[in-house]
């Protein structure tokens, strides 16, 4: 379709005026504002539009020269407000490019979102106007923290809450969405166990697991693992400390601890690489029923693929 030679006129048929200081791009998008119906100031004039180009300091109500661009490519004067520059030149994210952010996050694991593979696909997608860099640093730094708050309560039941919540999802969600998010190594057998090694002939260490301090119990044993405000606070402070660090929400942390069983170190390594730190796949619901099962030749397999201390760790931990 021809060029609009009304492109840029408002609404009353004035032309817009703007003004960008002298260089190449001034240069470059002259005769496209000209060529549109609009004007160029030699000085900074009241009521002009003033262009700014993206990544350069730029005083607030700067308008990107992407906006000039973009017109032009659709032919078709469009709204300044989202092409407005942050005061380091950058494009401010719209409350709907923030939505159609999170839309397109929704149910990704976190391995993705910290990636840079998911984030590429959006950009080519046209998802927004910004880069990919610019996506992800939005959406971990300013969107994410605001779906979650950090737990402000020290109270056991509340925190035993959160668990029971993070496992109830963990255990309604298939496999099948770690495995895409989650590069599992290879199985290998034998490491820290022999063939006729069961899981029951193994204890685990109290350091081994995420909070040293609070004791593992079994079934045969009153089910209440926060039993003093020292206890939780440690727990609180520990989950706290993984948001922060790893710019993730409350649920991603806790299923992070059931995926590792309870183990810090394990869980800090998982949340930063997507891996397990001894090489081992993490748990997933359907090796959970399995355990679940009274068949040695499935305890076995079990064994194979996590080792026989993992496969009694976590048989520790389910109960506890």
């Amino acid at each position: 379709a021809a060029r609009s030679r009304s492109l840029f006129l408002w609404d009353d048929g004035h032309p817009m005026r703007f003004y960008l200081r002298p260089g190449l791009a001034k240069l470059r998008l002259a005769p496209l504002v000209l060529a549109g119906g609009g004007r160029l100031c030699r000085v900074q004039e009241p009521g002009a539009v003033l262009l700014a180009q993206p990544g350069e300091v730029a005083p607030d109500g700067a308008v990107s020269t992407e906006y000039v661009a973009e017109c032009v490519k659709r032919n078709q004067r469009l709204p300044l407000e989202p092409f407005l520059l942050t005061a380091r030149g950058r494009l401010v994210f719209t409350e709907a490019e923030d939505a159609a952010l999170l839309q397109a996050v929704r149910g990704q694991g976190m391995v993705r979102v910290s990636g840079r593979a998911l984030w590429i696909e959006l950009e080519r997608s046209g998802l927004t106007r910004h880069s990919w860099q610019a996506m992800r640093d939005r959406y971990l730094r300013h969107l994410l923290p605001r779906l979650w708050e950090p737990p402000q309560t020290e109270d056991p039941t509340q925190i035993r809450g959160l668990f029971a919540a993070a496992n109830r999802e963990f255990e309604s969600t298939e496999s099948e969405s770690d495995s895409s998010d989650v590069a599992e190594l290879s199985t290998q057998d034998g490491v820290g166990s022999s063939p006729g090694e069961t899981a029951s002939e193994l204890k685990t260490r109290p350091e081994d697991s995420a909070f040293p301090d609070i004791p593992l119990q079994r079934q045969e044993t009153p089910k209440s693992t926060c039993s003093s405000s020292s206890m939780v606070g440690q727990v609180v402070k520990t989950m706290e400390h993984f948001m922060e660090k790893f710019a993730v929400d409350l649920l991603t942390v806790t299923q992070a601890f059931l995926k590792n069983s309870g183990d810090m170190e394990a869980t800090s390594y998982f949340l930063q690489t997507g891996q397990r730190l001894d090489g081992y796949p993490v748990w997933s619901r359907e090796d959970d029923l399995e355990l679940q099962k009274d068949d040695e030749h499935v305890r076995n397999k079990l064994i194979a693929k996590f080792g026989a201390e993992n496969v009694a760790k976590r048989i520790v931990f389910r109960e506890s």
